[in-house]
């Protein structure tokens, strides 16, 4: 598959998987075309290590920093004050990943709440957009984002997997939306397929949520159940099959939005 420029907007970089051969999985990422990654910070600890990754790595890799509901029982005063030291650094460009997840349920609801609205006014605050989680919580977390999304520079459905009148309802929002190798999947994906072409141009993001969620149908197909920012490509192709438009098309557009959203150069 020929190369273009591509922005994986969600990749967790710093997960464990990648520890042996994190510095291979950049370049390859790079020589397949995905010019910048945004590295996910979904705990603390998380983020501190996303943005020292995006420090190494300057003009390549941005980072975001913020609290996943799954860990949002973690979230604290203390918490609090790392994050919004961070979202003053420049390497970090989003708030997040911040949301609620009813699927897992990983940590009450209540404590889900508390640090989804925290952050959202941390984003208010910094005026950094927010990179957002939502599944099986989509009536809450819509109404708890509603309260807010007036006063936040942007928003990011990060990793959509939901229902069309979802998706409608965060456009309507003027939320921007991120397609994963979740489409590619036959099993789980399909409907996606049906309406990401109802995504306007200047909303639609890609990403891989490296190391989770290798395309299923990836061709040849790689032993490893890691997945790879270099896989981004592949993704691209399948939501410009889907969109019908050239691969070219959606390569300029998503890297184009990718970049206005989060403000790179």
């Amino acid at each position: 598959m020929k190369n273009h420029q591509l922005i994986d907007i969600g990749c967790n970089l710093t997960h464990d998987s990648f520890d042996a051969d994190r510095e291979a999985v950049i370049e390859a990422a790079q020589s397949a075309g995905v010019t910048h990654m945004v590295v996910t910070g979904a705990t603390e600890q998380g983020s501190l290590a996303a943005h020292l990754l995006a420090k190494k790595w300057p003009g390549v890799l941005t980072a975001t920093a913020g609290v996943h509901p799954h860990h949002a029982s973690d979230f604290s005063h203390d918490t609090e004050t790392v994050l919004a030291e961070l979202h003053q650094q420049p390497e970090v460009v989003a708030v997040g990943e911040c949301g609620l997840d009813y699927f897992r349920d990983f940590s009450p609801r209540p404590a889900q709440h508390k640090a989804f609205e925290r952050q959202l006014e941390l984003a208010v605050a910094c005026q950094k957009p927010v990179f957002l989680h939502q599944r099986d919580a989509h009536a809450d977390f819509l109404a708890i984002l509603k309260t807010y999304r007036p006063e936040l520079t942007g928003a990011v459905v990060h990793c959509f997997t939901d229902t069309r009148e979802a998706m409608a309802d965060y456009l309507a929002l003027d939320c921007h939306i991120g397609i994963t190798g979740w489409i590619c999947d036959e099993r789980r994906g399909h409907h996606l397929r049906e309406f990401v072409g109802d995504i306007p141009a200047d909303r639609l993001m890609i990403e891989t949520d490296a190391p989770y969620l290798k395309p299923r149908d990836l061709r040849p197909k790689v032993k490893s159940h890691r997945n790879e920012p270099q896989w981004l490509p592949w993704i691209a192709q399948t939501v410009a099959e889907c969109r019908g438009v050239s691969v070219e098309l959606l390569a300029e557009q998503t890297t184009q939005t990718a970049k206005a959203f989060f403000n790179l150069s």
